[in-house]
């Protein structure tokens, strides 16, 4: 019955397996997975007029690279419109991105083909990887547009023949067209760009340098050099690290650059370096103002959410612009520069100030990005808000809020970087603001970190100042302009919003422990060397974002130098070989004996010391820690260490070199104290022999002294015999008494005034 059972589901098994191995053998060899629908990339290269007024024409250039494995028959580049007008900067947020349509599904920008100048067709098919140059004039009427004031949304779209036979959009670019109506634009817009002066750090302290690439940042085609063009014909407001500007400086007296295997090469910028100082200087000379970062451009979110002793940091950095801002340009202003989670209030509210040398003068920027879009302030009319911060003493902080919008880009997302795009939203966004009121407007321009690799749309950010309803203003101006800020709240954020990893914070943690080691153990902290607190500082740089290997091998350098100052600072005792290791070796004899310890102190400075001495393998070990003591440049101490042991035997202990708080200097040194001492039994025999030694002895005296005051004459004839009789006389003579002679009855006579010690023991009486 069983077995029938399992008849029918076997049966079934079989019928399945049979059914997909058909299945299988029935499946053409050739067969291949379904490709995606070709798609070319459009580019945009030139638009312009950058704003046209009715009638302009408009030339639009650009390229078309095919980036799919089909060849495109009877290609075709052709300008595009939405004739939506849109005339508020929420409108332009809201353009839609059409992320999630297919390429030839999109229709939101209508191709124009009545006139021939906007479109055209190319001669060849355009094969895979191949690229072809399009331009097109596009006459005014053909965009079939108002006259009014108002933002268009245009672009130039490709469509060709795929080898199926279909003809196909298979790619697009747009981007924004502000057009000046007939009406004159009703306020004038005073601009702050703000332009950012930042690197990572490269400068390992003095001469030495991690590499060559601040060198070529300086170039005038890198990106400081390009972005340091920027305020030769615009009024603009740099943002500086004053950190970065100190590197500049040290590479323009000479530098070298550190190996790794520790062999230095000159370093080839040093002329790079003194063109830009130079032409910076002239720059600030010229009226274009400089607001100081703390510094190093510390990872402000990422310190504060440590706790301490790393959120102390910001305040170290801050108060290190301050006192050295005036080093770096001859006139400053002390600034703050935060932008995404790091802009909530708990951060805001910590590090704009409770720093030494916070003025109610100093500058808190944020980026309007970090707020969401429903809650975003309104920044048509003025840049300067005071934002609530409930953990601040004040519970404001009047902060310049930057309109991201003047620096997005798009509306595309992949374009949004792009400098072309840059410059076309900050057209838009202007002339919008210039279109929208009569009072006097203010906006503040700052592109965001990481945003502007190379200062390519930076550059082309600025040449949009240019424009006839744009004022330039340095970032002073606006905020003097706007004496009373409305309050906002400050923006949300999640638990942690810092920049750097969490191996990063702790190779920072170890940096600060090193150097604030350091500082304790000088006797006059204000002298630790400035390069130590200045590569604290560049360790906790934002700029390190990006580039971990560089931020690893720069703190790991950093830490070693530290180290070896700290080394400078030890035991020179005598070691003796033990395996591996090299120990101090002592002898402690008896419960309780000193030996010594000398500490020298090889640095430059006058230190602070201590020693602690702690056993690893006993704990009957005690020591008597020393007082601390002031050790000058080369001089030693070497003091006594007191200690007790209640065995004998080997006994493994540490010495440790300490500072003045007790903060271990250095690494212990291994201490191997040979203990040698009884116990309370043999404590028992050493007394029990003393006792009987010391007994006897005085039992023998006591006797002798008995026998010398009761039989006198018994001591003299038992200590020295007496010359009792003169040769040839008789033993019955009765001696003289004036010469101490016996008498008949044998007792002593004594001349008057003769004493007991004089009558013992002599030889002649």
């Amino acid at each position: 019955m069983f077995r029938r059972r399992l008849r029918l589901p076997a049966v079934l098994g079989a019928c399945l397996l049979v059914a997909a191995s058909a299945a299988t053998l029935s499946a053409p060899a050739d067969a291949h997975p379904v490709e995606d629908d070709p798609s070319v990339q459009v580019t945009i290269d030139t638009f312009g007029p950058v704003a046209p007024k009715p009638g302009d024409q408009v030339v639009i250039k650009g390229r078309v690279t095919n980036t799919s494995s089909v060849t495109f028959d009877a290609p075709q580049a052709l300008a595009c419109i939405d004739r939506t007008r849109l005339s508020s900067t929420s409108a332009l947020e809201a353009i839609p991105t059409e992320q999630n349509i297919p390429m030839d599904k999109r229709d939101s920008c209508s191709n124009l083909t009545n006139d021939s100048q906007t479109f055209q067709p190319f001669e060849q098919p355009l094969a895979p990887k191949q690229t072809v140059n399009f331009s097109l004039t596009v006459p005014w009427k053909e965009w079939r547009i108002d006259n009014d004031t108002g933002v268009y949304v245009v672009g130039v779209t490709f469509r060709g023949e795929t080898p199926d036979g279909g003809r196909v959009m298979a790619g697009r670019a747009r981007l924004l067209m502000p057009v000046i109506g007939k009406q004159p634009l009703k306020r004038v817009v005073n601009t702050a760009l703000v332009v950012p002066l930042r690197f990572r750090p490269t400068q390992l302290g003095g001469r030495n340098f991690a590499n060559e690439s601040l060198a070529k940042a300086l170039a005038p085609t890198g990106s400081l050099g390009r972005l340091l063009a920027v305020g030769r014909q615009h009024k603009v407001t740099w943002l500086a690290d004053p950190a970065t500007l100190d590197e500049v400086k040290q590479m323009a007296k000479g530098y070298v650059i550190l190996g790794q295997n520790g062999q230095t090469t000159p370093g080839t910028g040093q002329a790079t370096a003194v063109a830009w100082l130079k032409e910076f200087e002239a720059s600030t000379s010229k009226g274009n103002e400089v607001v100081l970062l703390p510094y190093g451009d510390p990872d402000v979110a990422g310190l504060l959410d440590s706790g301490a002793p790393l959120k102390d940091l910001v305040g170290q950095a801050r108060t290190k612009t301050e006192h050295s801002g005036g080093e770096l340009t001859r006139t400053f202003t002390n600034g703050l520069w935060l932008e995404g989670g790091a802009a909530a209030s708990r951060y805001l509210g910590a590090a704009s100030g409770g720093f030494t040398g916070a003025t109610s003068d100093d500058l808190n920027l944020v980026n309007s990005s970090s707020w969401s879009a429903r809650t975003r302030p309104v920044l048509t009319s003025t840049p300067v808000y005071n934002v609530l911060t409930p953990e601040s003493p004040d519970h404001t902080v009047r902060t310049v809020i930057a309109d991201s919008a003047l620096t997005e880009g798009g509306p595309d997302p992949e374009t949004a970087d792009n400098p072309l795009q840059v410059r076309q939203r900050f057209a838009a966004v202007t002339a919008l603001i210039a279109a929208a009121g009569t009072n006097t407007a203010s906006v503040v321009a700052l592109p965001p970190r990481g945003w502007d690799p190379n200062g390519t749309a930076t550059a082309a950010l600025a040449g949009s100042l240019s424009l006839r309803w744009i004022k330039s203003a340095d970032l002073g101006t606006v905020v003097a302009a706007n004496p009373r800020p409305l309050a906002i709240r400050a923006p949300a954020a999640p638990r942690t919003n810092g920049v750097l990893s969490e191996s990063q914070l702790q190779a920072v943690s170890q940096l600060d422990t090193a150097t604030a080691t350091m500082q304790s153990l000088l006797v006059d902290g204000s002298q630790l060397p400035e390069v130590m607190t200045q590569a604290l500082l560049r360790s906790t740089s934002a700029s390190w974002t990006g580039h971990p290997e560089e931020a690893r091998y720069f703190t790991s350098i950093e830490r070693g130098s530290a180290s070896q100052q700290l080394g400078k600072v030890h035991l020179i005792n005598a070691k003796v070989d033990s395996g591996q290791r090299k120990e101090i070796k002592v002898n402690l004899a008896g419960s309780k004996g000193t030996f010594p310890l000398t500490i020298a102190n090889e640095t430059d400075w006058s230190v602070r010391v201590g020693i602690v001495v702690t056993p690893v393998n006993r704990t009957d070990l005690k020591i008597k820690t020393p007082q601390a003591v002031v050790l000058g440049p080369g001089q030693k101490w070497t003091p006594r260490i007191n200690a007790s042991a209640e065995q004998n035997g080997l006994i493994q202990a540490n010495a440790q070199v300490t500072n003045a708080a007790g903060e271990p200097v250095g690494k212990p040194q291994q201490i191997l104290i040979q203990a040698s001492q009884y116990g309370s039994v043999g404590w028992i025999f050493v007394g029990a022999a003393c006792a009987l030694l010391f007994g006897t002895s005085f039992v023998r005296i006591y006797r002798r002294i008995r026998i010398e005051r009761r039989n006198p004459a018994a001591v003299t004839t038992s200590t020295e015999p007496a010359e009792s009789e003169e040769p040839g006389g008789t033993g019955d003579e009765t001696p003289d008494p004036a010469h101490g002679r016996h008498a008949a009855n044998g007792a002593p006579e004594q001349a008057p005034g003769a004493s007991l010690k004089e009558g013992v023991g002599s030889k002649d009486g």
